[in-house]
C-alpha cells in the first residue's frame, strides 16, 4: 500500500484517496471545432508511462482537495508533490536533497 502525503493532512493510506489521472492535461480552446475524433482523444486517450508520471490525486476521506503527485510508476515511489495553487517541495532523485518548487 502506498503512503501518501495530503499537502494539507499529512501521510495517510492509500485509500483514503483517489487518483483523478494524468495531471496536466489542457482542455482544447475551440471546442465546437473538434472532430469527433479529437474530442475523444482529449477525453479517453491518456499516457500510460513506465517511469515517472504526474497524476492528480484527491483526498476523499479527508480534506477532499485535489493536488499533484509526481510517481514513478515502476517503483511506485513518490517523488514529489504540489498543489494547484503553489509548488510545494519536490524530492531530487539524484541527491535527496528537498528543493522548492522544483519542476520536472
Amino acid at each position: 500500500m502506498l503512503l501518501i502525503e495530503c499537502p494539507w493532512c499529512g501521510p495517510r493510506a492509500e485509500t483514503e484517496f483517489s487518483c483523478g489521472g494524468e495531471a496536466d492535461i489542457m482542455r482544447p480552446l475551440d471546442t465546437e471545432k473538434l472532430t469527433d475524433k479529437e474530442w475523444g482523444d482529449y477525453l479517453f486517450m491518456r499516457k500510460n508511462p513506465r517511469g515517472v508520471h504526474r497524476e492528480q490525486w484527491m483526498h476523499t476521506q479527508g480534506c477532499r482537495r485535489w493536488f499533484k503527485a509526481q510517481r514513478d510508476t515502476v517503483s511506485y515511489e513518490i517523488q514529489g508533490y504540489e498543489t494547484f495553487d503553489r509548488p510545494l517541495l519536490t524530492m531530487d532523485s539524484n541527491d535527496g536533497n528537498a528543493q522548492e518548487g522544483k519542476k520536472q
